[in-house]
């Protein structure tokens, strides 16, 4: 394309006939109009008169430059101009290489990156260029390909949950080497990462680099935090810039079970801050319930922080060393821990050997002085795995012989041999107060009440490293709270009772707040590498560049070290890990993370993603030219005389109204365009779509049931031909059998006419599926925003009452006898018309007599035109899964597919008796 002030032309060859304009002028202005001819015999008593009047013997100017004119039009609509043409490289020659950050970073504007990579694309195949692709975060040998190939495959890229790093970079710069020379267009993510100056010389080497990122602050939430009774939440912001207030948003479960909304906050990035942080203060019970924060507004992996075991409610088990006696509430060695903990965890009752197989994340030993060797064996193999042991001293203990010569396995410190008793009828001296904490330890902060005292304890060995240890002392320096850790556990000592006989400690509110921080708050920290090493994690759930989470599949496990150190990245997808009965969180942004704009050099050229549409303008101008011509038919005809008289007027009122004639008016072009849809829909069997107005999800539901077309010619007796969107205001519904219908939260409400026609294609046998394509954070309700959204389109609908789909109902058997029906996500509920009341399973029959006709919609969301998506050359184009159960969860969702179409077209067909003996046979019956 030629750009020629501000217009493209896409065949500028043709303007060169614009230089013969001038002598067309010329040429048209020495030939004179011709005569006016007159057959009148008494012309001869004319001869020798002069004539007064003359003819011209040239055409007027006015007339000339209307021609000229017109001509000028004709030649610059056949060069193909066009308005808002891109002067970018995608219209040079030669490859062209598009590169992508394809990281979390850009997740929040893929749409607005796609949209951009499709206007290059498109581009390119106007100037027949090859293009080839290269994610960064994910690279690929690049192939070069036609730019159409490629448009078509765009509904299948997504963003990563990691960020390229410099081994990637490294392995995307070592297949340039196998290319030859190329422009680069690199759309990037707005974020720096190590090796990308590196990869920018490499790009640089092959040819021009133009670079496209959005200006939008990429902001990122931090993993949440639990301090003083409070969640820290930190928000990130990779530029200073001015004030700006997020509002963060804390998912959950309700009662029963369903994700919802459990809380907001907000947080205010001060001017030129790079960081804001808020505390969340929630009861114990709805924070066990938490399973990530996310930024609202923001939907990236980078804006969301999932969840672990760091929040939930803790199970703490309570062994005293003496069973409780009727009647002394008080004196039982249980009775103030249970009293301080209650409110916030869920405790356990019960000897050893039955609470060790329940895993708890703390046991309080209360006075208990000797374990059996199995016991004590057990014990140690708990807390290797992370548990906590907290121990409170007693008569028990001091009068015991237990860590006196050498440490014991479970206690922090060696003992002295008896205890100390001060402030007693017996002994010399005051009551003991505690000492203010140290900055280590992790009741630091708390206020000491003036009337806590300390009348009895036990001592601890002089050692070096039990200066260490301590973790809470008394104004005298003796030890009050000792703490070790081993392996990935923690072992801690109260040298006092867990009652108030040797103190009042268990009397005041610091009992309480120690006991939240130490066994509530410190059970739940993020453990560090070592105290992960040796073990391994196997991923559960991972989460893409959106922050969705989905099924691990067949992921291999990874050390416990990594968990904490490495970066996420192929091998390392952030999401929820899982050793034994414990549960950890990896998230994209840790602790450590810090944003860094991607600054590029002067001598690239950066650009937005925003690209304004190419608009055509031949046709407006040939529209011109004719009109043009015209005029010039009426003004010569006037120039001759020849619109003089009736004869003349006629001529020029059929002319004038030849324009309108000619061109096609609006109404009969918009008939013409019915017709043509009707006649499409109706030569074959077509599966529809709802045009949603979101691009993106028009693409993939087309894909979508291109995909299921394919599938059923191939399996089928039925052929479908290509699906076709649906324009619920303007087409005709009754020409489809099934109409998938993707909710979007953003999609405008039909009119009541549409209504009106939806209502009618229900009754009169239509079957409407909604996908609400969030299964994997909500079930069907109002749970989640598109299921809101589809509460609010569905309302109008004659839709009968609903069930969940029964494993009896017809469409588990039309075509494939099927248990599950999955899409892109796997979630089970699937809701259609419920059975009547009256339906009974008849003696001998595998299933109830249900309701004769064909259910009339079918709500889920597992998004299944996700998982039926196919290109034109049959590859898949969204990923499913992971490996083989990916492709079965594919091959499921198929299978469905077919079922749903078979349902529409049979009916209850499969319900006929005729069909018992196959069905029983195929159920093992």
């Amino acid at each position: 394309m030629t750009v020629l002030g501000g217009i493209g032309f896409t065949a500028p060859w043709l303007l060169l006939a614009l230089l013969a304009l001038p002598i067309l002028w010329l040429i048209l202005r020495a030939i004179p109009p011709a005569p006016i001819k007159r057959m009148f015999p008494g012309v001869a008593l004319l001869l020798g008169l002069q004539d007064d009047e003359s003819v011209s013997d040239r055409t007027p100017w006015w007339l000339l430059l209307l021609r000229i004119l017109a001509v000028a039009a004709i030649i610059l609509g056949l060069a193909g101009p066009i308005l808002n043409p891109n002067e970018d490289q995608a219209d040079g020659s030669g490859p062209l290489m598009i590169v992508l950050d394809g990281s979390w970073a850009g997740a929040t504007r893929w749409d607005e990156q796609i949209e951009a990579i499709d206007a290059q694309l498109s581009r390119a195949s106007r100037a027949s260029r090859p293009v080839a692709f290269l994610d960064l975060a994910r690279p690929e040998a690049p192939v070069f390909q036609a730019a159409d190939t490629w448009r078509s495959r765009l509904p299948g890229f997504t963003p990563s949950g990691w960020q390229p790093d410099a081994a990637r970079i490294a392995e995307a710069t070592s297949f340039l080497n196998e290319t030859g020379a190329f422009d680069t267009l690199w759309f990037s993510d707005g974020l720096d990462y190590p090796g990308r100056d590196e990869a920018l010389a490499a790009f640089e080497a092959k040819g021009a680099v133009d670079v496209y990122q959005t200006a939008a602050n990429v902001v990122a939430l931090a993993p949440a935090g639990f301090e003083d009774g409070a969640i820290l939440l930190t928000a990130l912001r990779a530029a200073p810039g001015p004030e700006r207030e997020i509002a963060l948003q804390v998912q959950g479960r309700d009662p029963v079970g369903n994700a919802t909304l459990l809380a907001t906050a907000t947080a205010t990035f001060q001017a030129g801050e790079t960081t804001a942080d808020t505390a969340l203060t929630l009861p114990a019970e709805l924070r066990a319930r938490i399973t990530r924060f996310d930024i609202q507004g923001q939907r990236s992996a980078g804006a969301t922080t999932l969840a672990d075991d760091a929040l939930r409610r803790r199970e703490i088990a309570l062994i005293a060393g003496r069973e409780d006696r009727e009647g002394l509430e008080l004196l039982s060695p249980l009775h103030y821990l249970e009293q301080a903990l209650a409110p916030s965890a869920d405790l356990i009752k019960g000897s050893l050997s039955d609470i060790l197989p329940a895993n708890p994340d703390v046991i309080i030993l209360a006075d208990i002085a000797t374990l059996s060797g199995g016991e004590a064996e057990d014990l140690g193999e708990w807390l290797d795995q992370g548990g906590m042991l907290v121990r409170f001293a007693g008569p028990r203990v001091a009068a015991s012989d237990v860590s006196r010569v050498d440490e014991d396995p479970l206690m922090p410190v060696r003992l002295r041999t008896g205890g100390r008793t001060v402030g007693g009828a017996m002994s010399w001296g005051e009551p003991k107060t505690l000492a203010p904490f140290r900055e280590n330890s992790p009741f630091f902060g708390l206020p000491i009440p003036g009337d806590v005292q300390v009348t009895s304890q036990i001592m601890a060995q002089p050692d070096p490293t039990l200066a260490e240890r301590v973790i809470a002392e008394l104004t005298d320096g003796t030890p009050l709270v000792t703490r070790k850790t081993r392996e990935q556990g923690q072992i801690v000592l109260f040298h006092v009772t867990a009652t108030a006989d040797w103190s009042t400690l268990p009397l005041s509110g610091l009992f309480v707040q120690m006991l939240e921080r130490l066994a509530v708050a410190s059970s739940g920290t993020r453990p560090d590498a070592t105290q992960l090493d040796g073990t391994t994690w196997t991923p559960e759930q991972v989460m893409d560049g959106f922050g969705t989470l989905s099924d691990a599949g067949n992921l291999p496990g990874v050390p416990g070290p990594d968990l904490v150190k490495a970066p996420p990245s192929p091998e390392m997808q952030p999401g929820i890990y899982a050793s034994g009965d414990r549960r950890l969180a990896r998230n994209v942004v840790t602790d450590e993370t810090l944003l860094e704009p991607a600054v590029w050099p002067a001598r690239i050229p950066v650009r937005g993603f925003s690209v304004p549409p190419e608009q055509p303008i031949a046709g407006l101008l040939l529209s011109l030219a004719l009109l043009t011509l015209i005029a010039d038919v009426i003004a010569s005809l006037a120039l001759t005389g020849r619109l003089t008289g009736a004869a003349g007027r006629t001529a020029a009122i059929v002319i004038a109204l030849g324009v309108p004639l000619t061109m096609p008016s609006q109404s009969a072009a918009q008939s013409t365009e019915l017709d043509e849809f009707a006649l499409q829909s109706t030569e074959e069997m077509v599966l529809a779509y709802v045009i949603t107005s979101d691009a993106r999800v028009d693409d993939l539901s087309r894909a979508g049931l291109f995909g299921l077309s394919q599938t059923l010619t191939f399996r089928t007796s039925v052929e479908p031909a290509s699906p076709v969107g649906v324009d619920l205001e303007r087409d005709e519904l009754a020409f489809f059998p099934i109409l998938y219908w993707p909710i979007t939260v953003d999609q405008p409400r039909p009119s009541s006419e549409a209504y009106a026609k939806l209502n009618a294609y229900l009754r009169s046998g239509g079957l409407i599926l909604f996908d609400t394509k969030d299964a994997d954070i909500a079930r069907f309700g109002a749970a989640s925003p598109n299921g809101r959204k589809l509460r609010d389109l569905a309302a109008p609908l004659d839709i009968p009452p609903l069930e969940p789909l029964p494993a009896d109902h017809v469409l588990t058997r039309t075509f494939y006898l099927l248990q599950d029906y999955p899409g892109r996500h796997t979630s089970r509920d699937v809701w259609v018309e419920a059975a009547p009341p009256d339906a009974e399973q008849i003696e001998g029959m595998p299933f109830r007599n249900l309701n004769d006709g064909v259910t009339p919609v079918v709500i889920g969301g597992n998004d299944w035109a996700a998982a039926w998506a196919m290109a034109e050359n049959g590859a898949p184009l969204v990923p499913i899964g992971r490996g083989f159960t990916g492709e079965r969860q594919r091959e499921l969702a198929y299978r469905f597919g077919v079922n749903l179409v078979m349902h529409v077209l049979t009916g209850n067909y499969k319900s006929d008796q005729v069909h018992v003996p196959a069905l029983l046979d195929r159920l093992g019956q």
